[in-house]
């Protein structure tokens, strides 16, 4: 190999460097302040979710987060009641937890018989699904009776669709929103059990 060919090699092996290491920090930008996918690893969101769906969450929601400060930089909305949402979880901050929102600042709730009562009416609760209690799952029961509570500022009161195995803001309180990733929108993949299989007709389903 000549001169020539070996600058020419040098060349060609400096561009795909730079092409990878700008596909690389994309990527990592992406992730830490656009979209970034998770892994459903219970049963507290079905139906919505199920066990080895893959999601992908809308980091941008509600608002720009910084990293590593868990907070937000600037934020231009909040939550919905219904926002299906990815937070940290208050008890132990290692982890993420994913509920739909129920209750946010200001509002009074109250559970009556597994019945959901927001500022004293019944709330449309479409999502709301009752698997049963799950009797190696200890205290789930004492979620079918709550409050009244009003929702403090800058907080809200989440729970899984699974209602009779989600442990939630029954249990253990509030979400504050600085602890908010994002809000959940899309499955981009799914497994079926421990065989693997594929469940090809969850994927690209919009989380509602």
């Amino acid at each position: 190999m000549d001169a020539q060919e070996t600058v020419k090699a040098k060349s060609t092996f400096r561009e795909y460097a730079e092409a990878i290491l700008m596909a690389l920090v994309l990527a990592l930008f992406i992730r830490t302040f656009m979209v970034q996918a998770f892994k459903i690893p219970s049963g507290s969101m079905i139906p919505t979710l199920q066990i080895g769906d893959h999601i992908l969450v809308n980091k941008l929601s509600y608002g720009l987060r910084m990293p590593f400060l868990e907070r937000y930089l600037l934020a231009y909305d909040k939550p919905d009641p219904g926002d299906v949402v990815v937070f940290i979880f208050p008890e132990d901050r290692s982890k993420d937890f994913i509920k739909r929102v129920v209750g946010v600042a200001g509002d009074t709730v109250e559970i009556r018989s597994k019945k959901v009562y927001i500022n004293g009416k019944e709330a449309l609760d479409p999502h709301a699904h009752f698997a049963g209690y799950d009797p190696q799952a200890g205290p789930m029961g004492g979620g079918d009776d709550y409050g009244p509570k009003v929702v403090p500022e800058n907080h809200i009161f989440v729970m899984g669709d699974n209602r009779d195995r989600s442990y939630d803001s029954r249990f253990w309180g509030y979400v504050n929103l600085n602890d908010v990733r994002g809000k959940a929108f899309l499955i981009y993949w799914s497994w079926d059990g421990n065989d693997r299989w594929v469940r090809w007709e969850r994927l690209g389903s919009i989380i509602r």
